[in-house]
């Protein structure tokens, strides 16, 4: 048992030993005893915390969602679920090069602490948003990422968009998705936004646009930062462990064979495609873009405030700062170290959205503190999915939420327009978030 798991496990021993501490790993049930038996419950809470450190695996990972005490007990449990299929739980993992700007991204967030308020009836919070004309049950809303069966292959990108639906986030769907656009907002229950990979044939590119805004996707989301290419050492460091024969999906045959068999591409004319990214992109495309999109067109992958004020003369209604969760470059700069001046750049004039290294309600706290209009998770959700299905990325949201409005609670902050920088000071030591992955390398023999 390594180091990792077995602080785990001595930690749910504690709580379940201790009379001080009420674990949210079973927030659900304890609340249900307060709610039924309020002079019972105490005693009834420590019998449910025993009930669930003795039902941990004999590794200490959790084997069902209502175990997890925080998002970063489902990497382990994802990391279980796909040993049969160590290539695509490295894909999940990996940022580039020795994963410094992976890292970079949850480390920014130690920061910033957040000032604590006090005597403020905090009884009722509101988390909602609204952007372009939308209003979202929170500001947490799903990062596109691609190829969601290699991680659950029965439920795939419909499980993440049910279990958005449900909770009011917004999701955003990759282009190289295993789900269509329609598939997913049906599943959610309302349109969802829509992640451009513009391909280099601009036919392509438009017959994708057209069929996303025929679903009623409110927004167009092109990225924009994986032009340079990358080099993913965590993923071909795991890949050298996977036996299986993936000649399937993997056969070298161009565009069309290894991509082109994802459903948004179905039925479109893929021989003059010879990469995914557009790798030509300049801001020439953008206006002709522009000019194509009918409905809201947001930039994702900004990381200068230069970018920011030149995306704003091309017209673009929003953009995300994002460095693809820290897989686009090794350029060790976090998103939430750059919000700032994107947000300066801005100056209200579109909302302004960020991702990366996002684990924690007060991680989502301090970004929108700094400016952000929302902010995006993608990895803690995805462990999610691949451990167990739409359960797993329920539970995820759930702990993610409840951390925040909690700690939207001790701010006293009734709603996201009250929530600002003057709540946030810069640490004046090392604060280490608390989890397996910020941080972590990984062995293969691990």
């Amino acid at each position: 048992m390594n180091r990792t798991n077995t602080a785990r496990r001595n930690l749910l021993r504690f709580l379940a030993a201790s009379p001080l501490v009420a674990a949210p790993s079973v927030a659900s049930s304890i609340a249900a005893l307060f709610a039924s038996a309020p002079e019972e419950a105490l005693a009834q809470s420590y019998d449910v915390l025993r009930g669930a450190a003795q039902k941990l695996d004999a590794d200490g990972v959790i084997n069902s969602p209502a175990q997890a005490l925080n998002v970063f007990d489902f990497e382990p449990a994802a990391k279980k679920a796909l040993a049969a299929s160590p290539a695509h739980f490295g894909y999940l993992a990996s940022g580039v090069d020795d994963d410094g700007t992976l890292r970079a991204n949850r480390e920014a967030f130690s920061d910033y602490t957040i000032r604590a308020r006090r005597l403020i009836d905090a009884r009722k919070i509101d988390t909602r948003v609204k952007i372009f004309g939308e209003t979202w049950a929170s500001p947490i809303f799903l990062c596109p990422v691609s190829s969601q069966a290699a991680f659950n292959m029965a439920e795939r990108e419909l499980g993440v968009a049910r279990a958005a639906g449900k909770r009011g986030h917004q999701m955003i769907l990759s282009t190289v998705g295993n789900s269509t656009v329609e598939e997913c907002a049906k599943e959610h229950g309302s349109p969802i936004w829509y992640m451009l990979y513009p391909t280099d044939d601009w036919n392509v590119t438009q017959a994708l646009v057209k069929r996303a805004e025929a679903s009623g996707a409110p927004a167009i989301v092109l990225t924009v930062d994986r032009q340079g290419g990358r080099n993913t050492e965590t993923l071909f460091r795991f890949r050298f462990q996977d036996t299986r024969q993936c000649t399937v999906c993997h056969t070298p045959g161009g565009f069309a064979h290894e991509v082109g068999r994802k459903p948004m591409f179905s039925g479109l004319d893929l021989s003059k495609v010879t990469n995914l990214y557009g790798t030509g992109m300049t801001w020439g495309f953008i206006d002709r873009l522009r000019d194509t999109v009918k409905t809201k067109l947001v930039l994702k992958g900004i990381m200068t405030g230069e970018d920011a004020a030149e995306a704003l003369r091309h017209g673009v209604d929003g953009i995300i700062v994002s460095n693809h969760g820290g897989r686009a470059e090794a350029s060790g700069q976090s998103t939430l170290g750059v919000l700032p001046e994107v947000v300066k750049a801005v100056n209200g004039k579109v909302p302004v959205l960020v991702d990366g290294g996002v684990r924690r309600g007060t991680d989502v706290f301090k970004a929108l503190a700094l400016g952000a209009t929302a902010v995006g998770i993608g990895r803690p959700y995805c462990w999610g999915l691949a451990a167990f299905g739409q359960a797993g990325v329920d539970r995820v949201l759930a702990l993610v939420q409840d951390e925040f409005v909690i700690i939207m609670r001790q701010a006293g902050t009734l709603d996201l327009s009250a929530i600002n920088a003057k709540y946030l000071t810069p640490a004046t030591r090392p604060v280490h978030a608390f989890g397996t992955e910020s941080g972590r390398k990984y062995d293969l023999a691990d």
